[in-house]
């Protein structure tokens, strides 16, 4: 009896490990969606432990494919990469490579990163450092297979953070995106079975955000964030297809866009949050603003889109929850503020999750009509700044130092 009950639990687990792929940053889509397999069928009344691995600091999200749970951290003066067995949290193994990065010095409160999310594609993981350094790894030995260092391109007299933009896979490749502001932009698709560059875009230095592939018109577009425009790219030749301004002071256009099907949306700490429509006339793109709304301005948070809105933290009033109408930018509801620096952002099929820089994760059902939460539940001892993962029952946080597996209760 024992013996059935075991393999009837092992089945279970290997079919819930199958159903998690999470492989990039902000999951599967790219836009904080997560898929019904993965979400919880209830939410428990509170959380517990069921493993933890210090990993060092960083602000990278967890990604994960198959049974494994991949993390990029920093030990200072290293950078390393974990691969750790998502059912009992053993590692399985670790990688470590020189990584000499000098943080800005007003950035005092500040982890020196990584910041970018890896990206795992086929069998290889893939890394990009704080100071530019592109690594790719064997998803199951640790064996690196190539590596690009971009640090010369990397200066942090401006860029405080360094390079934050997390690669995505475009064509069966690998794109990313460095520079800074002295030394200018690149947006590069490199084959990923020998890093060699497929393509190049040269532009002004990166901001922090991450690019997005997005689907308009039949026509294929990579949007990224530079420090002072948005652009979009073709995919397949890097012609800049489009661009807009939007500058910032201090070169902190840091949220990720989102695409509704009809609208980008982009929002700046200082420039509130915008919507364009893009268009193709006689050949040639457009980008024409739709609506803005000033009094709603994204800082670190990148926003989800359901249900016709667009969920999101602002940075006004000290921190605020908000529901904005996608199609008209006139907010739905708003909290009074206070809410905190910053907050992860994910949408199940029937709720929006917010995990705070404070470790408070904060669950909202999708028909509310006023921010008021199902369930709060305390999460982690020490800030929480990446994305969370939801495992179904579980959920997956990384605080300060650690990467934590917790379970419902």
């Amino acid at each position: 009896m024992r013996t059935l009950l075991a393999i009837i639990l092992s089945f279970v687990f290997v079919q819930s490990v199958a159903a998690q792929e999470w492989s990039q940053w902000r999951g599967p889509a790219r836009d904080g969606s997560v898929p019904a397999k993965s979400s919880p069928s209830a939410w428990p009344n509170a959380f517990r432990e069921i493993w933890r691995v210090e990993v060092g600091e960083g602000y990278s999200s967890p990604v994960i494919s198959g049974d494994r749970v991949f993390v990029h951290a920093r030990r200072d003066p290293e950078e390393i990469v974990f691969a750790i067995n998502l059912k009992d949290g053993k590692v399985i193994w670790q990688k470590t490579y020189p990584a000499t990065y000098k943080k800005n010095q007003y950035a005092v409160e500040m982890a020196k990163g990584p910041h970018a999310t890896p990206l795992v594609l086929a069998n290889r993981l893939f890394t990009l450092g704080a100071s530019g350094v592109v690594v790719a790894w064997d998803t199951a030995t640790g064996r690196e297979l190539w590596r690009r260092d971009f640090s010369n391109v990397v200066d942090t007299s401006k860029l405080f953070c360094g390079t934050a933009a997390s690669p995505i896979a475009v064509d069966g490749r690998v794109v990313v995106q460095v520079g800074s502001d002295i030394h200018g932009g690149k947006i590069m698709s490199l084959d990923p079975a020998t890093g060699t560059t497929v393509w190049e875009w040269t532009g002004p230095g990166p901001g922090y955000s991450s690019p997005v592939l997005i689907e308009v018109s039949g026509s294929k577009q990579l949007v990224a964030l530079t420090q002072e425009s948005i652009v979009g790219i073709d995919t397949k030749t890097a012609k800049e297809l489009w661009s807009v301004a939007f500058p910032d002071e201090w070169h902190e256009n840091i949220t990720t866009p989102i695409w509704t099907g009809s609208h980008l949306i982009v929002s700046g700490t200082r420039q509130g949050t915008h919507a364009y429509k893009l268009e193709q006339t006689a050949g040639k793109w457009t980008a024409t603003e739709s609506w803005k709304n000033a009094d709603v301005a994204m800082y670190m948070s990148s926003p989800v889109f359901g249900d016709g809105l667009i969920y999101a933290h602002s940075s006004k009033r000290k921190g605020q929850f908000v529901a904005l109408d996608a199609t008209t930018g006139v907010v739905k509801w708003a909290t009074e503020g206070r809410a905190g620096e910053h907050a992860s952002i994910l949408l199940t099929p029937t709720h929006v999750v917010f995990l705070t820089n404070a470790a408070e994760l904060i669950v909202l059902k999708r028909t509310a009509e006023k921010f008021e939460p199902d369930k709060r539940y305390e999460v982690a001892k020490s800030p929480t700044w990446a994305t969370p993962v939801l495992l179904g029952s579980d959920i997956l946080v990384r605080d300060n130092n650690a990467l934590v597996r917790l379970t419902g209760s």
